[in-house]
């Protein structure tokens, strides 16, 4: 089992990461169709939670993802191929290109091919968004989830704590919260 799926494996992620423009956070959505969408590899709800630990920890987002994926998937070889499939498209992509960009950055097609992405890019990045509205609303309710939105951003953008914390102490007041089970018991 573990070795029939490393074929498939190694070219979902090969894809995401030949299609990756923008790096990690644009690859998010990408990643998501791969495993929840195409190959029902893990279910929207765990697919929020890889993407939430994920955040917290140190280092690119665009290998964590895919190297829990390929874990999970196909043992540590999974891991391995995983990772290796999304990080070698970026690697010669950054030898090559990057030494051909600097040479001809002042070239007008050059500086438009780039600038085009960027639509892109944003369109995936609110489909994520989306996405996890409305998951986070069919949870909790849309006015605690705009509450979140708000205190979220507030304490990321305007006093510039790293998001990461911000994810890590809603983890934990998760897990230090009282189940339903836990508080019939106690009455």
């Amino acid at each position: 089992m573990i070795l029939s799926t490393q074929p498939a494996l190694f070219w979902s992620f090969l894809r995401i990461g030949l299609l990756g423009f923008g790096g990690g956070p644009a690859m998010i959505p990408l990643i998501r169709e791969e495993v929840v969408s195409r190959h029902a590899w893990v279910d929207d709800d765990r697919f929020a939670d890889i993407l939430a630990i994920g955040n917290t920890l140190p280092g690119p987002i665009a290998t964590k993802i895919p190297g829990y994926i390929g874990y999970r998937i196909g043992g540590v070889i999974g891991c391995i191929n995983a990772v290796l499939a999304v990080i070698l498209p970026m690697i010669v992509a950054m030898i090559l290109l990057l030494g051909l960009f600097s040479r001809y950055r002042d070239v007008d097609w050059i500086r438009g091919m780039g600038q085009g992405v960027v639509p892109v890019v944003m369109i995936m990045m609110g489909q994520l968004t989306w996405d996890f509205w409305r998951k986070s609303r069919l949870t909790l309710g849309p006015w605690i989830t705009l509450a979140m939105m708000a205190a979220s951003g507030t304490i990321i953008y305007w006093l510039g704590v790293h998001p990461g914390l911000v994810v890590g102490a809603l983890l934990a007041a998760a897990l230090l919260r009282p189940s339903a089970s836990s508080k019939g018991e106690t009455s």
